[in-house]
């Protein structure tokens, strides 16, 4: 959550009467979080927004199923080699990685959303690899690009509108998406020595009343999907106030730290869930030591395991993998740097890696789809 939005038609306190310039009373809906003692935002729809009537279901991904016994490795799975497609990003999405607090995937899509999207069962992170295009919500429509951050609030209907030309999303399943409390002073504001401030994000715009004619709700929810149909559109909020909507960041506006040797991960720190961690490594000037060793160290991380996705730039640490490549080191062995990387870093000055880190505290598994485009050779690669 970032800080208040009030826009458009608003009555003077919450839970009293609204009416049009027609006499017609507004529809007050609330979105809580954590009960009702955590972020609200308070919607104003011209028609009640609860008249869902079940339906079949004709869209959705192919969900995580149990986790299968696998042995001990270090991994990598090579999203690169998954196809695009022409499906809407409700169809296209395709699960890689997951655990009981986050499910990693990757979307690959080709049309617009033909039903509106309501995740039931957590808050959605995008990471834009490539591509761009609109994210469309009662709260107003958020545009992204290329190398941004989308984060989509837990029940918040949603569709999303690809623009022409290829894409490629990271996307992040999880529980409790927030910003890190260590970046905010008393007040909740971003602290000064904050890596990004409250003018990097974008927020909706506001548009008003609209309706698409769309009229399918596809919800999921306990690891299903339910499908709705609704006898109004979902568009039609007035006006609507609080701290709960979408937002978008650009990862390049990430301010990284540099220290006189390494630091460690939680350094690149930018968003907090359940049970993970979201780090951002970008282009900046590495160690400045005249002894410093800039190539991680490796390290036993016994509580956690660590995930990364490689964006572009010089993955100084690592050989074989390239853009969308998606490492996967699991507590229980240590990990770190190719051999001969550690050595090779002495005295440079800079890197121009960008990747998005998750380290999660519940192991991760791998689904079928990932094990399709698995690097067997991997754990190997370390040998020598």
């Amino acid at each position: 959550m970032l800080d208040r939005m009030a826009v458009g038609e608003l009555p003077a306190k919450h839970h009293i009467t609204l009416t049009g310039a027609d006499g017609a009373l507004r529809y007050e809906e609330c979105f809580t979080r954590d009960g009702f003692d955590g972020p609200y935002s308070i919607l104003y729809h011209r028609e009640r927004p609860h008249l869902h009537a079940p339906a079949p279901v004709r869209h959705g991904w192919t969900l995580p199923g149990a986790p299968s016994a696998a042995p001990l490795r270090k991994r990598h799975v090579q999203s690169q080699q998954l196809a695009a497609t022409a499906l809407p990003p409700v169809d296209a999405r395709i699960p890689l990685v997951y655990n009981s607090d986050v499910v990693v995937s990757v979307l690959k899509p080709g049309a617009p959303d033909p039903v509106y999207l309501v995740n039931g069962d957590g808050d959605e992170l995008l990471y834009i690899f490539e591509g761009g295009g609109l994210l469309r919500t009662p709260l107003g429509d958020l545009r992204f690009e290329r190398d941004d951050y989308v984060a989509i609030p837990k029940a918040v209907p949603h569709r999303l509108i690809p623009d022409a030309g290829p894409q490629y999303w990271l996307s992040l399943e999880v529980s409790d998406l927030h910003l890190l409390k260590q970046w905010r002073n008393a007040a909740g504001q971003l602290r000064m020595d904050a890596p990004y401030t409250h003018r990097d994000f974008r927020r909706p715009t506001f548009v008003g009343p609209q309706d698409e004619g769309l009229r399918d709700l596809l919800v999921k929810r306990g690891n299903a999907f339910h499908a709705f149909t609704v006898p109004t559109s979902p568009l039609d909020v007035v006006g609507w106030d609080g701290t709960v909507y979408p937002w978008a960041f650009p990862i390049l506006a990430f301010q990284p730290r540099v220290g006189l040797t390494h630091l460690p991960p939680t350094w690149h720190g930018t968003f907090g869930a359940r049970g993970g961690l979201i780090c951002s490594f970008v282009p900046r000037p590495v160690d400045f030591h005249p002894q410093a060793i800039p190539c991680p160290y490796p390290h036993s991380s016994v509580d956690c395991d660590e995930l990364l996705f490689y964006c572009r730039g010089n993955f100084t640490s690592r050989r074989g993998v390239g853009p969308g490549s998606i490492s996967i080191h699991p507590a229980g062995i240590p990990h770190g740097p190719h051999p001969g990387a550690y050595e090779a870093s002495i005295g440079t000055r800079d890197t121009t890696e960008l990747a998005v880190m998750l380290d999660t505290f519940q192991p991760m598994h791998l689904t079928d789809a990932a094990r399709g485009v698995e690097d067997a050779g991997y754990q190997a690669s370390f040998v020598g």
